[in-house]
């Protein structure tokens, strides 16, 4: 793998890259130094004169995730080193990075992960045939045939691939569908996390460093929205560089690579990912650079600002009429031929599938909030509400929960619409909206637990139904209103995304030539503050911004959608409430009294924090039964050349893989799972099991003993000398025919080393059966025989139960394996094998 690296990036090219990438960040870093005073103008001005806007009804919490960690598990990982599948113990903190670890105790004592990966960028697959589809796009003039595999083979049906277009892809797999299911939708949530990277909670730098992307590649004719402007402002900045240099480098190492078509996919994979990462590292340390550059004149343009913020502002109003008057003619003409038209079939577009998404976070949350009443009627007890409402508070961010509202919005389709406006991909409008759909869910919970917990201790616990219906519909009015003005809010800027880089197209080639000399109106003191390419672009967003506010207000007005007109203000509605804002959030499990390290699903966590507490899970770990995946051991799957056709024959492919490497060798075996009892017989007899003991009476005797059932009270001393309680006795009297004893000599030397006696004359006596229920304890379970007559003798030794036990000590309906507790064949003299389960113990 090193080799072919190495061949093809040799020093010379490395040095290309590196040249290449600092050319761009030097552009870059003018283009941002410019943005930088201007979104500090901004912000300063936001701040003495203020925002308008309505108010939100419901409360933001500011930090939901703390002390939480997302999900843990175990799937199998395609290592690239070996070709081989491995076990790996995945756990997702609240970062939303990937954490693989050689097993969990690896993860609990606190080792470094094996691998992390951050999912910016990425797509999760779940098939192998849409992976064959952008890898083979990957290397242009090498097509697969149909039907031809990939360079790897998946050890199961379910496969969970990380693609991304420059970086190193990530191959996963599971043994159900179901686990399939969970773990794609955490893998889309964590991409869906990383790629929202760019926080809204600074006012200057992320305005600044997207305002620079945005014209730096407007100045190379980009003017389309960017699907790959995700993750981190340095990873953001490694695909503007790869953007152009990737294209070239495919174009020169492609034809050069040998081997077959899988095998020059899978070098080219190798190349990209070490170019991507060279390219990364030196766009952060750069970017690191150029920030704090920045940031070292903020005091001092902070202070000219504000001395002179009414000049400032003088002279940008006066700069702006006059651009105006050259661009709003030519700007009108375009939209009423070019845009107006579209706005209408464009918002319908985007209204549809995202008011269905916001309207099933409704659903979702009413549903649990049912749930949650239901358990108050039928007396739950306040544990088990504690565990419901702890389980609430991180609906927002349970993947598989939230699954069924991101899917309503992934059916956005711009279709016919996408070329007019060069709009590349609607993922990034879907992002967005699915952005804001898990934050209006957090907020609706957070208002929900302020509510009902400020309720409970004005009230009491007294009608705890009554408290959660009252503030259900408190918060689910807040959330109707919040949820109107977060989708109109979401329509305007996503048209403003869509038809702005339209317009800039096709106004520029005419309107730029003309902006320099606009400059001339600037004062100098000011120049870092007022640009002319900024003021160009404000008018034309003022000339098409009316028409968006129409269109969404007229859909607001027909109340399509459930969308609120803007005349509805619930302001003063609710003047109390955001006192409750400054509350952190409830700790429900310690206020009824639960138990935040029981394990319990969703809130019993497994990663450790460096305070040394247990942080509690948003998602329960997959234990599914009769699967078999162990989730503290590191099992290996067979490599690329042993994957069997069929997948029933895959665990038998492993074992000689296994048996050929001494590391896999040492593994240890795969455990099975206990499956749930099918009736209740079994169930019954998992409680209190039953063993049968055959014993011979005299023929004297047999008048004296009857069939029934005994009640009684005792205990018997095993072999091991621990003392087990008898609940009651169960005796059948039965006569055994002298044939059916004749050909069973074997069992009669098992009996002799059972109760240490010989005496047996199967040809005179009857047989009497006794079956004897027994109390269990955690370790095995043990049978008292009780024979009549016998009062003075001492009594015998009894085995203890063969069958196999858990740990538990129920017994194990399902398990296949043979261990030294399970019954085993027998063999008698004559080498005839005989069932265990038709051998007849006797005791004389």
């Amino acid at each position: 793998m090193g080799d072919v690296v190495s061949s093809h990036l040799d020093e010379s090219r490395r040095e290309m890259i590196t040249a290449r990438t600092g050319h761009l960040m030097k552009e870059f870093s003018d283009v941002y130094e410019q943005q930088y005073a201007v979104a500090l103008f901004n912000s300063v001005r936001y701040e003495i004169e203020g925002g308008g806007g309505t108010q939100a009804q419901l409360l933001h919490r500011k930090d939901p995730l703390a002390g939480r960690s997302i999900f843990s598990g175990s799937l199998f990982q395609y290592l690239e080193e070996n070709r081989k599948w491995r076990n790996r113990f995945v756990s997702v903190p609240n970062s939303y990075t990937i954490s693989l670890y050689e097993n969990k105790t690896a993860h609990e004592r606190g080792l470094h992960p094996k691998v992390t990966i951050n999912c910016a960028g990425y797509k999760a697959l779940t098939s192998m045939e849409e992976y064959l589809e952008l890898i083979n796009a990957s290397l242009p003039g090498i097509k697969a045939k149909v039907g031809t595999h990939p360079f790897i083979k998946c050890a199961s049906q379910f496969p969970l691939i990380l693609w991304h277009p420059y970086a190193r892809h990530h191959y996963f797999c599971v043994m159900t569908e179901k686990e399939q299911k969970k773990w794609h939708a955490v893998l889309q949530d964590c991409v869906r996390h990383s790629d929202n990277g760019l926080s809204e909670d600074c006012p200057v730098q992320m305005p600044a460093f997207t305002d620079a992307v945005r014209l730096h590649r407007q100045a190379k004719g980009h003017y389309g929205t960017w699907d790959m402007m995700c993750g981190q402002p340095p990873q953001i900045l490694a695909n503007l560089v790869m953007e152009t240099l990737h294209p070239e480098l495919r174009s020169v190492i492609g034809p050069r690579l040998k081997g077959k078509m899988q095998q020059k996919q899978r070098n080219w994979m190798l190349i990209s990912d070490a170019v991507y990462r060279q390219v990364l590292a030196q766009t952060t340390g750069q970017y690191e650079a150029l920030v704090e550059a920045c940031e070292a004149q903020r005091v001092q343009l902070d202070a000219r600002l504000r001395t002179d913020m009414d000049q400032i502002i003088t002279s940008k109003e006066h700069v702006s009429s006059k651009i105006r008057a050259m661009v709003l003619p030519k700007a009108e003409q375009l939209l009423r031929n070019s845009v107006q038209p579209y706005i209408s079939s464009i918002l319908e577009a985007l209204m549809e599938p995202t008011s269905r998404g916001f309207s099933e976070v409704r659903d979702v949350f009413f549903r649990e909030l049912v749930e949650i009443s239901k358990n108050s009627l039928n007396g739950g007890g306040k544990e088990k509400l504690g565990d419901h409402l702890e389980r609430l508070s991180m609906l927002a961010f349970h993947p598989v929960k939230m699954q069924s509202c991101y899917e309503k919005v992934e059916q956005l389709n711009l279709e016919g619409l996408q070329q007019r406006f060069d709009v590349s991909n609607p993922s990034v409008f879907v992002s967005r909206a699915q952005i804001l759909m898990r934050e209006q869910m957090d907020n609706a919970v957070y208002t929900f637990e302020q509510l009902l917990n400020q309720s409970l201790e004005a009230q009491g616990g007294d009608d705890m139904c009554k408290n959660i219906q009252r503030c259900q519909d408190r918060v689910l009015k807040k959330y109707d209103y919040d949820s109107s003005t977060v989708r109109k809010k979401f329509f305007r800027e996503a048209l403003l995304q869509i038809i702005i880089p339209y317009m800039l197209q096709h106004l520029s080639p005419s309107c730029s030539p003309e902006l320099p000399h606009f400059k001339e109106l600037i004062f100098e003191d000011f120049s870092r503050f007022l640009l002319v390419e900024n003021l160009f672009e404000e008018v034309v967003l003022q000339s098409v911004s009316k028409d968006i506010m129409m269109a969404v207000k007229e859909a607001a007005v027909q109340r399509r959608h459930n969308l609120y007109r803007d005349s509805i203000i619930l302001t003063s509605s609710d003047p109390n409430l955001h006192l409750l804002g400054e509350t952190p959030s409830v700790d429900w499990a310690a206020k009824f009294g639960g138990d935040e390290a029981d394990g319990s699903v969703d809130v019993g966590g497994i990663e450790g924090g460096c305070s040394g507490k247990r942080r509690r899970q948003v998602v329960s770990m997959i234990q599914l039964d009769g699967v078999p995946l162990p989730f503290e051991s590191c099992l290996e799957v067979p490599g690329v050349e042993l994957i069997p056709e069929e997948d029933a024959e895959m665990f038998d492919v492993k074992e000689e893989d296994q048996g050929e490497d001494e590391e896999d060798a040492d593994l240890p075996e795969v455990p099975k799972s206990p499956k749930s009892p099918d009736s209740v017989n079994e169930i019954r007899d998992l409680i209190n099991p039953v063993l049968e003991v055959v014993i011979p009476v005299s023929e004297e005797s047999q008048s004296d003993i009857t069939n029934g059932t005994e009640p009684t009270t005792g205990t018997i001393t095993m072999e091991d000398g621990v003392e087990e309680d008898v609940i009651n006795v169960t005796t059948v009297v039965e006569d055994v025919p002298r044939k059916s004893l004749q050909g069973k000599s074997s069992p009669q030397t098992i009996l002799q080393q059972l109760i240490g006696s010989k005496k047996q004359d199967a040809d005179e006596e009857h047989q009497e059966e006794t079956e004897t229920a027994v109390h269990e304890d955690d370790s095995e379970r043990i049978v008292e025989a009780a024979e009549s007559g016998y009062e003075s003798s001492p009594k015998p030794p009894l085995s203890t139960d063969s069958s196999p036990c858990g740990d538990n000590g129920f017994q194990s309906p399902t398990k296949e394996g043979l261990d030294e507790g399970e019954p085993q064949p027998i063999i008698n003299k004559k080498d005839k094998i005989i069932d265990p389960g038709e051998v007849e113990v006797l005791l004389v």
